[in-house]
């Protein structure tokens, strides 16, 4: 396989996982503002900003932090990364170049996703909603039509790019929470600490797993539990960890490249197991995420030198 070709699969994963998390993201800082005990308000919407790291390039927009400013931002907006149109573009423009490798089921999803965002659409609180539902659709979809493609070079990169991605969004969607989003004067354990938490959840998906693997209720050391450790779900920290040395034994396998990426992901595998959520929560749950997210880049670039990318 070319090194281009290569490229273009992994940035594919990337951006498409990287596309339904901001839906998420937004989908559930919505329902966080309108649906909770006591709405959250600007500062929901600020947290989304960090969540995303585009705090900065929205502070140069000159737009005050609100639902409607923040909303069509991460969505619509095709000047800065941290955009679901800007990721579909992306993805879209990599899906083109690599289109021989991709089933029609792989493909179509990623094209319906762009033209669902490209079509008019209203900027009201429900038509976002409507918006981002469709985009998590699509989103599955392609990940489902990935699944069912053969087992090689193509399907590995794709989930190799999803899997870094799928980490660095779940390790940043935690530290916000736990270093920056409850409001000052707030109580932790209150209604806006759980209502948070619980948005949380529902951002990754495990809302259904959290009840089934804790009987003792919703307890901020149990949900960092659950995105750290617990490899049962997929978009915990040890699932991502898991899954790219996977991806990465498999490839050198068929390729034959190996070399620093599979040394550093199998070094933070290795640690990544004997991690316990309440030992990093006392010694400092912020620097741990910090250290991961430099580490999770770090590897992504050995990843591109290691298969010849740049």
């Amino acid at each position: 396989m070319l090194s281009r070709t290569a490229a273009s699969l992994y940035w594919l994963g990337r951006y498409v996982e990287r596309a339904d998390f901001l839906a998420r993201l937004v989908e559930a800082t919505v329902r966080l503002d309108a649906l909770s005990s006591r709405p959250a308000g600007d500062a929901a919407w600020a947290s989304a900003l960090a969540v995303s790291y585009t705090e900065d390039s929205f502070a140069a927009t000159g737009q005050a932090v609100g639902q409607g400013s923040v909303a069509r931002f991460l969505t619509c907006d095709r000047s800065h990364p941290g955009s679901i149109l800007w990721c579909l573009d992306a993805a879209r423009n990599n899906a083109k170049a690599v289109r021989t490798a991709l089933t029609r089921d792989a493909w179509t999803a990623i094209n319906r996703a762009w033209i669902v965002f490209n079509s008019p659409r209203g900027e009201e609180g429900e038509d976002i909603l409507n918006l981002v539902e469709a985009i998590k659709a699509e989103a599955r979809g392609f990940e489902g039509a990935v699944q069912r493609m053969m087992k090689n070079e193509a399907t590995w990169f794709v989930q190799l790019g999803a899997a870094i991605e799928r980490a660095d969004n779940t390790a940043r969607l935690i530290d916000v929470k736990y270093h920056l989003l409850l409001p000052e004067g707030e109580r932790i354990g209150g209604a806006i600490d759980r209502d948070q938490w619980t948005t949380i959840l529902q951002t990754v998906s495990a809302v259904t797993a959290y009840r089934w693997l804790y009987s003792d209720g919703l307890k901020p050391a149990s949900v960092i539990e659950l995105l750290l450790s617990r490899g049962e779900v997929p978009r915990s920290l040890a699932a991502c960890v898991d899954e790219t040395v996977e991806m990465l034994n498999m490839l050198g396998k068929r390729t034959g490249f190996q070399g620093e990426a599979d040394r550093m992901a199998r070094a933070r595998l290795a640690r990544m197991q004997k991690t316990r959520a309440h030992e990093v929560i006392v010694s400092g749950l912020h620097e741990y995420l910090t250290a991961f997210i430099r580490e999770n880049a770090m590897l992504d670039a050995a990843i591109a030198r290691q298969f010849r990318f740049i």
